[in-house]
């Protein structure tokens, strides 16, 4: 179980590496980029189990997409789904690449609203 303590140490982790990757000067496109990779991954981790226990609240959006994951775990990508009379898209985007930039290796998904197009 994490806490908002927990949070704020991995934001200032994560910080740390994006500071260090800023200032460095050794024309190393790739220099911090597994500790910069492993710090986003442990804020999403931690961001995530708090809003799971409440601990963050979730904004209206997030309560939604988290009703729209119950009622349809299984949406794939661009099907159209329809929840109290109002049509949602499933959408899937890249988070993370590979170093080379060639490769997904952690895709996030969301719900995209079709009555705001």
């Amino acid at each position: 179980m994490y806490s908002l303590d927990d949070l704020e140490k991995a934001k200032a982790e994560l910080q740390k590496w994006d500071d260090s990757f800023a200032n460095d000067s050794s024309n190393n496109p790739n220099k911090h980029e597994s500790q910069r990779k492993s710090a986003r991954a442990k804020v999403r981790l931690i961001t995530e189990s708090l809003k799971s226990s409440g601990l963050i609240k979730l904004s209206p959006k997030e309560q939604t997409e988290k009703e729209l994951d119950a009622a349809f775990p299984n949406a794939k990508s661009n099907e159209i789904v329809d929840l109290n009379g109002v049509k949602y898209q499933r959408k899937f985007f890249p988070l993370e690449k590979s170093r080379s930039r060639k490769s997904v290796t952690v895709w996030g998904k969301t719900w995209k609203n079709l009555v705001d197009c």
